[in-house]
């Protein structure tokens, strides 16, 4: 079966006291990249056989490596830095993600993470997933005013570099053997919220017009990706020690996110946040949905019976052949990790699966 599965994953995970005490050591100066790089291959050696245990068939390094889900590798582009965030506010108290800030022109002039993904190969027998932000994340949170006007004073060729570059990344994967890649994504349901939308207009943006922009933009970023690449799209509302931003239903930008060239979504559904099923009715034909039901955001264990309604619920408007199950978002989209344990962790993954087997049987 292609990807995504019907028991899947977002991609990140806790990281170990031990790994995170090893990565303090290392910003201190105390440990040097050698030993560092050692320490996060150990853990991923370990994570990959927690989740090839459990039964998962797509495998992540869960992000071990990085301390932001997205910085990390935005800040590796040509012409990008990082600042302070003005705009909305995680509810969390103290540290708030940087956000990306375009200085000069963007590109891609060296291969991004691929090193990342070769090891994670070389690690398990299974198919490896690697999670890379999506094109729209250079602009949501910062807008047009974090791009440079002396670089870019027309946007229209801000996104033809942004596209190109993507281009590049994505070929780099792909000659390193990568064929699942997930693009993660909190653009679109950002915008479905009467919140964020006002920040848009505050940074010079027309929120109305961005769903498409940035769909445009993820297409032509995904021109001639090798056939045998499975690219999927996770998008949520946000994921920064168990708090969010944004909340609304899907159905403002549902149509606009789903023309965009991807083979899946994953799409977050663990609360009334995210509103009902009703915009997966827009879906094509021909594309797979992976209910994100189960929360990464608390420990609480979801009951089979909940699951089970809930998957129920959504097949009234996208057959069951074309639907998955997995966790809402990562566990640790940042190196400071959600609200939970790892042991809460695994039971949350070891139930998405067991309740994908007893539907997809």
């Amino acid at each position: 079966m292609k990807p995504p599965f019907r028991a899947d994953q977002v991609g990140s995970l806790l990281r170990p006291a031990w790994l995170a005490a090893a990565r303090g050591e290392w910003r201190a100066g105390a440990l040097g990249a050698a030993a560092l790089k050692e320490a996060e291959d150990r853990a991923i050696r370990e994570a990959v056989a927690k989740q090839e245990a459990i039964g998962l068939q797509s495998i992540t390094d869960g992000e071990f490596r990085r301390d932001w889900w997205h910085l990390d590798f935005l800040a590796q582009l040509d012409g990008v830095t990082t600042t302070d965030n003005p705009g909305p506010k995680f509810g969390a108290a103290g540290e708030q993600p940087p956000i990306p800030t375009v200085t000069g022109k963007v590109g891609c002039a060296r291969p991004i993470m691929v090193e990342h993904f070769a090891f994670l190969e070389s690690a398990t027998r299974r198919t490896a997933k690697m999670t890379i932000p999506s094109p729209s994340m250079l602009h949501l949170r910062g807008g047009r005013a974090s791009i440079s006007r002396a670089a870019y004073p027309d946007l229209a060729e801000f996104w033809r570099d942004v596209a190109a570059a993507y281009r590049k990344a994505i070929a780099h994967f792909a000659a390193a053997g990568c064929s699942y890649l997930q693009l993660d994504d909190v653009a679109f349901a950002y915008l479905c919220d009467p919140k964020i939308r006002a920040n848009c207009v505050k940074n010079g943006d027309d929120p109305a017009a961005l769903p498409r922009t940035y769909a445009e933009t993820i297409n032509r970023a995904l021109e001639n990706r090798p056939t045998g690449m499975t690219v999927t799209m996770h998008t949520c509302r946000g994921n920064f020690r168990s708090a969010w931003v944004a909340e609304g239903g899907y159905e403002p930008v549902a149509e606009a996110m789903f023309s965009t060239d991807v083979d899946g979504f994953f799409m977050e559904f663990d609360s009334a946040r995210a509103g009902g099923f009703e915009p997966l009715r827009l879906l094509p034909a021909g594309k797979k949905v992976a209910l994100g039901l189960v929360t990464t955001k608390s420990g609480e264990l979801e009951s089979k019976d909940l699951l089970r309604r809930r998957i129920d619920e959504a097949a009234r408007y996208v057959p069951l052949e074309r639907l998955c199950l997995s966790p809402q978002c990562g566990f640790a989209s940042t190196h400071h990790g959600n609200a939970l344990s790892e042991d809460d962790q695994w039971r949350k993954l070891a139930l998405v699966v067991e309740v994908a087997n007893e539907i997809w049987r």
